[in-house]
């Protein structure tokens, strides 16, 4: 008889995250903060690594008024007497890199982040206030998403990505396979596509620490999308090749410190488990389309069947198409243009 092998469950050393403004020791010479968003996910975690004295900051939180208020209240109170030495981003989105620019300016510290990352950040940093919203427009359009609900994701959905304090002129870059020296550590920084561009993480292999930005979450699955500037791209490609990297590279039995949600133990678990999940996800779009040709904008529903505001509609209409052009790529979707020039997709 042929022995079933199953994966070790994820265990969670921690029950409960710290409250907002206060820290929390998660590993030894590594405090968790937790800073507030205005979203379903309303929480992004924020790292401190001990050095020299003071603490490097990993990721920075929105450029909000509400988490530049939360950095002072830490730094008035459990962090108080004690400075900031440096940041270190993983990545462009906002609730990462939002206060880059404002750390900077307050407290002095030096950046590094990878080089597409801080190259987008200051792309968007210096973008039109419509983000480009012509261009959106019409990629909304092609997919078949209604002039209403596109106005109402170009006018509230993209705020998103206005919410920063922008990046200081110069930094420090971080690339794959680099060593990164943080007060006694070393850390090997590893980069992953897919969720952003070229996202950092960092892997201490002798104390097992691995800080997984939003490549590998616990309960959730990072957003996966593709964006009217590479419309063609196979972001689900990418990603599901960095978490087969992440496999390889890093060890099994690390503590995985990610960028939302609990630390947790069982990283190659949770990367099985994200992998079954988009191969599930593919299945639900290929039965979608079998019968009817449908457009990015009708396949939502069949993949996402909770009511989605304007942000989580941007986000989901990115995550579908990731899907469509990885399944394109793979022959399981064919593409059907009528006379009204909208793309439609119908599975092979």
């Amino acid at each position: 008889m042929q022995q079933i092998m199953t994966m070790p469950k994820l265990t969670f050393p921690h029950a409960e995250p710290p409250a907002f403004g206060s820290v929390f020791d998660v590993a030894l010479g590594v405090k968790w903060l937790r800073l507030p968003l205005p979203y379903r996910l309303d929480h992004v975690n924020i790292y401190l690594i001990e050095q020299d004295g003071g603490w490097a900051v990993l990721d920075t939180g929105l450029g909000t008024d509400e988490c530049r208020q939360a950095w002072r209240a830490v730094l008035a109170g459990p962090l108080a007497g004690q400075r900031l030495t440096s940041m270190v981003v993983t990545h462009f989105h906002p609730d990462h890199v939002g206060l880059a620019g404002w750390l900077a300016r307050e407290y002095g510290l030096t950046l590094s982040m990878p080089r597409p990352e801080y190259l987008y950040s200051l792309a968007l940093q210096h973008a039109p206030g419509d983000l480009g919203a012509d261009m959106h427009r019409s990629f909304y359009h092609r997919h078949g998403l209604s002039h209403d609900i596109t106005e109402l994701v170009l006018s509230r959905g993209h705020e998103y990505l206005q919410r920063t304090t922008g990046v200081p002129t110069s930094y420090h870059r971080l690339r794959h396979g680099d060593a990164l020296t943080i007060g006694s550590r070393t850390f090997d920084v590893l980069t992953g596509g897919g969720h952003a561009l070229e996202q950092a993480m960092l892997y201490q292999p002798s104390d097992k620490l691995f800080f997984a930005a939003d490549q590998v979450i616990a309960r959730i699955s990072p957003n996966v999308s593709v964006h009217a500037m590479e419309p063609d791209l196979d972001a689900l490609g990418i990603y599901l090749n960095s978490l087969r990297a992440i496999r390889e590279a890093v060890a099994p039995d690390v503590l995985v410190l990610p960028g939302h949600g609990l630390p947790f133990y069982g990283l190659h678990t949770r990367v099985a488990e994200l992998i079954e999940h988009h191969g599930q996800r593919c299945t639900e779009i290929a039965v979608a389309c079998r019968n009817h040709p449908l457009t990015v904008a009708e396949i939502l529903p069949h993949v996402f069947n909770r009511p989605l505001d304007e942000h989580q509609t941007s986000f989901a209409f990115g995550e579908v198409l990731a899907h469509v052009n990885h399944m394109l790529g793979r022959g399981d979707l064919v593409p059907l243009v009528k006379g009204d020039g909208v793309d439609r997709y119908v599975t092979a």
